[in-house]
């Protein structure tokens, strides 16, 4: 688990490509202090897992899966990424709760400077943005953002000055593609929702939700 935190912009060193996977090694030096075979790391919001490392750099396995729903396809050698370790048990969550499991990708449509933020606007599928709220929280390359606005094609989000320098999204111009990941407890609250009008549907006599219906269906 992670908290979208960035700790380091890392760098791709080197990229072995497979039919559908590829080996990744990824140059760091802060992160490095602290990294073990077998570790989490969240590299531009995916979670991967370090297979081997050296003294400045580490290597993952990238799977066929994350390929698929990721930019990662378009990923180059000497390309920057944000990176994260594993939130220790101790320590604080200053984001909020990110898996590193990614939902889908988004497209920068909008760039401009407000004041001294940046305001940004992806555009991206109805299936991420059903589970986005304003002033909800989002994971954006791995970056912990809160959701200024959202309608039926796209949200955004304003990025402060501190984010700004710690991390590569407002590096990216119009165009780009962005890792997303949606708020877990949001993709937990719909399928609760999800599977509660199921058993509704399949209910005949239903006549609305009652303390009753909610015991014998398990809640």
């Amino acid at each position: 688990m992670f908290t979208g935190i960035i700790e380091e912009i890392g760098k791709v060193k080197s990229i072995e490509r497979h039919a559908n996977s590829i080996k990744l090694t990824v140059s760091a030096k802060k992160i490095m202090s602290d990294i073990h075979l077998g570790d989490s790391i969240s590299t531009n919001g995916i979670c991967l897992t370090v297979t081997t490392f050296t003294n400045d750099s580490f290597t993952v396995d990238v799977m066929p899966e994350t390929m698929m729903t990721t930019n990662f396809k378009n990923l180059k050698v000497n390309d920057e990424v944000n990176l994260e370790r594993a939130l220790s048990v101790n320590g604080r969550l200053g984001g909020h709760i990110v898996s590193g499991h990614i939902d889908g990708i988004g497209t920068i449509i909008k760039k401009y400077n407000d004041d001294k933020a940046i305001r940004m606007s992806f555009a991206t599928s109805p299936s991420i943005l059903e589970l986005i709220v304003k002033k909800g929280s989002i994971a954006i390359d791995g970056i912990s953002l809160t959701v200024t606005d959202v309608d039926s094609t796209s949200f955004s989000v304003s990025i402060i000055e501190h984010t700004q320098g710690e991390t590569t999204l407002t590096s990216k111009m119009i165009g780009d593609t962005v890792n997303l990941e949606n708020d877990v407890i949001g993709k937990y609250v719909q399928k609760l929702f999800v599977g509660t009008r199921l058993v509704m549907s399949e209910n005949q006599d239903n006549k609305g939700i009652s303390l009753d219906f909610l015991e014998s269906n398990g809640f």
